[in-house]
């Protein structure tokens, strides 16, 4: 066991330091212009063949050295990660979240190895893996529930703002100034981009895309439309408040009727978990069974797979939309 373990440890610590030293050495982006392309100035100014004022003196980073987000972006995927990790307002970067993942991994394969060999050390590293992973979309989920439950009462304050005069940038600071967090965020943000010079429509859809709602959608594509063909905006948004409600309504009473199944669905799956490691902490010899050499390894992978796919199922069956 301590020959397998030692590769893995030394695989291990040569990736992380592979990690660290293009991280170091290879240049990190300029912090001012990384907060302008948050707020998309940069590709607004290079469309109308302009520099921003404050920046224009300013030496520019170093084109031929990629960082390390630039390079997970072409290797990995690392633009969705960047997306998600704005969507869900986490404040990391494609590779600080990598990294952390990559931590974890090693710490899981370490201690499952030390403890009950590498066999078991390689699927806790993954589960330890992947825990970043359902944290980052819990808390996205958990932050376009909250976005989507202040809907109404954003379209109710924004239809007030305009019928009381005021202009469609000025109702959107009240937001960002009256509402809670994260409207008053995401609208915050709009009015800085369009503060630094973003039309007030890419603005929106930037903020939809983060969001990432068909509801939030609805709401810019009209405010974009009214915007550049004129009308009544105020009316249009309080007939869309009335369906944002009415939705709402006809979700909350679903997902009380669903409830049961649901938290069925959570114990049947979790369940095996608990009780197998519970086994493994009484009595380590009746687990390893499952795991010694022969036909007799492909019964936890089949459990496990029959498990995923069984909580898949019963998910999918209460996933209603409304």
């Amino acid at each position: 066991m301590a020959e397998p373990l030692l590769f893995g440890l030394l695989v291990a610590l040569g990736v992380l330091i592979v990690f660290v030293a293009l991280w170091r050495i290879l240049g990190t982006r300029d912090p001012i212009d990384a907060r302008l392309q948050e707020y998309a100035v940069d590709e607004t100014l290079a469309g109308t063949g302009s520099e921003a004022p404050e920046v224009k003196d300013r030496p520019r980073r170093r084109e031929e050295w990629p960082t390390v987000s630039r390079i997970l972006a072409m290797r990995t995927g690392g633009q969705r990660l960047a997306t998600a990790l704005a969507r869900a307002d986490l404040p990391l970067t494609a590779a600080e979240f990598t990294l952390l993942r990559l931590g974890l991994g090693v710490v899981g394969y370490l201690v499952g190895s030390l403890r009950a060999g590498p066999l078991f050390g390689l699927p806790l590293g993954f589960i330890l893996s992947y825990l970043p992973v359902l944290y980052l979309r819990r808390r996205h989920g958990k932050r376009v529930q909250a976005f989507t439950d202040q809907l109404a009462d954003v379209l109710t304050m924004l239809t007030g703002a305009l019928r009381a005069g005021y202009g469609l940038m000025q109702a959107l600071d009240l937001l960002s100034r009256q509402m809670p967090a994260p409207a008053s965020q995401e609208f915050a943000r709009v009015v800085r981009s369009a503060s630094l010079g973003l039309p007030v429509q890419q603005a929106l859809r930037d903020m939809a895309e983060r969001v990432g709602t068909d509801d939030v959608d609805l709401v810019v594509t009209a405010i974009t439309v009214q915007y550049e063909m004129g009308g009544n905006l105020a009316q249009t948004l309080e007939t869309i408040s009335e369906t944002v409600r009415d939705r709402l309504r006809m979700l909350r009473e679903i997902q009380v009727m669903t409830a049961q199944q649901r938290f069925t669905g959570y114990f049947l799956a979790v369940w095996p978990v608990l009780m197998a490691i519970a086994l493994f902490f009484i009595n380590p010899a009746y687990i390893k069974q499952l795991f010694a050499p022969g036909w007799i390894r492909l019964a936890p992978i089949a459990a496990v797979v029959m498990e995923v796919l069984g909580f898949l199922v019963m998910r999918k069956i209460v996933d209603i939309e409304v």
